[in-house]
Formats: structure tokens, C-alpha cells, sequence
């Protein structure tokens, strides 16, 4: 049976947190032995996965908490992100028209195609009113 390590961090959610949480995923991402590419991945995941809990989740509002956490096993890295937010309609999801984005200059929108991309597994679900989404990345 794979060891399983825990790592947890409770930040408010401001866009003020952002780099902190990047450190505290990337930290740890360096430890468990992914190169420089894969550790820039996950930072990137996190943050749009943040970005949007803070702004859409929370409208902005800094009194709310974003928990963080992070289990590793001999096979998986894996990062939780809860908070009781507003939810995501996962129905409403569209993937973004790339070419479309680019030739308008448009900015956002590109956060769930993004972790979905640089992630090898992303879910989504409400558990005890919680949004929980997590997100994985192989060690192979």
C-alpha cells in the first residue's frame, strides 16, 4: 500500500493569496519530483482553479476561505480545493473557441480549458454544501 502524505493551508480568498498558494503547491510539487515544466503546469492549474473560486465562487469577498490540500502517494499528486462558494453549473461548460479568443484579444474563460489540459485529471462535486474540485497529476 502507497504511503499517503497530507499537506493542508487555509488562505482567504483574495486574489492577494495567489501567489502564496502557488508556493505552497509548488513547493511541494518540486518535492515530490516533478521537473521545472510539469511544476509550472500545476502552478498554472491552481491558479485559474483559485482565480475563478475567488471571483466566482466568492465575488471577491475576502472574509471567505479557500482550503487547500494536498495528498501524494506513490502514484499521484493531488490537490483539493473546497470552499462554500457558489457553485459551478458543470452543464454549462463550453469549450472555449481558441482561435476565437485569440482574434478578439479576449481574456478569460480559459481557466477550466486550461486545467483540464495540464492536468491528467480534473472532477468536480458538492459534497456537505462544499464545493470540492481536485485536480491530479501522474508521477509517470
Amino acid at each position: 500500500m502507497a504511503k499517503l502524505e497530507t499537506y493542508k493551508k487555509t488562505v482567504g480568498a483574495s486574489t492577494e493569496n495567489l501567489s502564496d498558494i502557488r508556493d505552497f503547491v509548488a513547493s511541494h510539487a518540486q518535492k515530490y519530483g516533478f521537473d521545472d515544466n510539469i511544476v509550472a503546469d500545476i502552478r498554472l492549474a491552481v491558479d485559474e482553479a483559485c482565480t475563478n473560486i475567488i471571483k466566482h465562487a466568492y465575488s471577491n469577498d475576502p472574509k471567505e476561505n479557500l482550503e487547500i490540500t494536498i495528498e501524494v502517494d506513490d502514484e499521484k499528486f493531488m490537490i483539493y480545493l473546497v470552499d462554500r462558494g457558489d457553485g459551478f453549473d458543470v452543464k454549462t461548460y463550453q469549450k472555449p473557441d481558441l482561435k476565437k479568443q485569440i482574434e478578439q484579444k479576449k481574456r478569460g474563460g480559459m481557466g477550466v480549458h486550461l486545467m483540464l489540459n495540464l492536468m491528467d485529471e480534473v472532477t468536480y462535486q458538492v459534497k456537505n454544501n462544499m464545493n470540492v474540485l481536485c485536480m491530479s497529476k501522474n508521477r509517470n
